[in-house]
């Protein structure tokens, strides 16, 4: 299985025990990799015990350069700062996400991958105004249990 994680960055859901588990479960890991120049995102593959640098943001990414295109994931586990119950995510306002993941609004037969967002219970709110270009998650887990959007 190709799962995609966040390196965790300043108050975000600490990931590295995710990552230690789909390690174990024997997942390909992919992390992201920011593009300042073309402001995109790629995954890159994450082998235990890869280098790794630090961003324009300071967030830690794999040093590789073997990346898969975002639609052959199968599972991305993302950051969020706060969700709601039909899948809607805010993020920390860059839009990576969103932009790296948009061709799930245009290719609607194209399911995959399923986008589960981590979180605390706390985050979660009655309603977030949609826009076009939001990319709708398909479930949150957080410390009370899965949260199965609309979408998935």
């Amino acid at each position: 299985m190709r799962v995609a994680l966040y390196a965790s960055f300043r108050e975000e859901l600490d990931s590295g025990p995710l990552l230690r588990l789909a390690r174990q479960r024997g997942c390909r890991i992919f992390l992201p990799r920011i593009d300042p120049r073309t402001v995109g995102m790629k995954f890159v593959e994450a082998p235990a015990g890869a280098r790794e640098t630090l961003n324009h943001l300071g967030i830690v990414e794999p040093h590789g350069t073997r990346s898969i295109p975002a639609r052959w994931l199968d599972l991305v586990l993302l950051p969020l700062v706060g969700f709601d119950a039909h899948g809607m995510r805010l993020g920390m306002g860059g839009g990576y996400y969103d932009r790296t993941f948009a061709f799930r609004n245009r290719h609607t037969a194209w399911r995959g991958p399923r986008l589960v967002g981590v979180a605390y219970s706390f985050q979660q709110v009655p309603s977030i105004a949609r826009e076009a270009h939001d990319v709708r998650l398909d479930a949150v887990v957080t410390e009370a249990g899965v949260i199965r959007c609309s979408t998935g």
